[in-house]
């Protein structure tokens, strides 16, 4: 099932995220949080929205900093609001003064609610270039804390001797949700079609083709920046979705 992010179309209403999903026929939406739009914690207006648009949020993404385990109880609330499968969380950040919402509170919510509590790798960052902004983030570490991840494909860094078909080896079976961009060098969250001859820079056509030989039955999701969308432009903005629903169904869905 291929979803779209809220994140590629921020900057839109919500109500015009769930049309373009709608009309665009994609299977649902991933609800990525964020401090500063106050819509996408009302769920019971998401609520409203899924049913009018009939587009499920079958994905919520937490806010990578500043959580606890109120918010992950608050997150929880929501997904079972809106009938969400899946709760991505980013390791804790180094200003987070408890982290055991994410060492031990996020393996009992998941045994508690029978949701998928996935943690996603995120790209390094170091303070003063040494010190690490993000604990706990290599793909063996987060794949251990409950056991389901969300495999971020701009965020894996190819000089740790991962490409994204390595990553998907490694991580295997505990992927629930893939984020999907292309990346070239530090430029990343972009659309698969810049690269010379129309071929990605990263191998996804590989990656998703050996997805569909491996039997991933779980989301596949649209994330990049809203100016890979080109998000003022609707028209633009209709023919760039029109154009990922059809590689997703090429190189993945109907690829046999």
């Amino acid at each position: 099932m291929i979803l779209l992010s809220t994140s590629s179309l921020q900057g839109y209403w919500l109500h015009r995220i769930f049309d373009f999903a709608n009309k665009w026929w994609y299977d649902g939406l991933d609800l990525a949080l964020n401090k500063s739009n106050h819509d996408l914690w009302d769920e019971d207006y998401i609520k409203f929205l899924s049913d009018s648009f009939n587009i499920p949020v079958l994905s919520i993404t937490a806010p990578a900093r500043w959580m606890s385990e109120k918010k992950v109880d608050k997150l929880v609330s929501m997904a079972w609001k809106l009938g969400t499968q899946i709760i991505s969380f980013s390791p804790p950040h180094i200003s987070d003064k408890n982290m055991t919402w994410f060492t031990k509170y996020l393996l009992k919510v998941k045994r508690d609610t029978h949701l998928s509590i996935s943690i996603q790798n995120i790209a390094p960052k170091f303070m003063f270039f040494i010190i690490p902004e993000y604990k706990n983030t290599t793909l063996f570490e987060i794949k251990k804390v409950t056991w389901d991840t969300t495999l971020d494909l701009s965020s894996i860094d190819s000089t740790s001797g991962f490409d994204i078909l390595k990553a998907q080896k490694l991580l295997w079976s505990s992927v629930k949700n893939i984020f999907f961009s292309d990346k070239r060098g530090s430029n990343n969250g972009i659309l698969p079609w810049w690269a010379w001859g129309g071929i990605s820079y990263l191998p996804l056509e590989s990656f998703f083709m050996k997805l569909k030989t491996s039997w991933y039955n779980w989301f596949i999701t649209l994330k990049v920046k809203p100016s890979e969308l080109w998000a003022w432009n609707e028209e633009r903005v209709i023919q760039n979705l029109e154009y990922v629903k059809n590689y997703y169904k090429k190189h993945f869905l109907n690829f046999k």
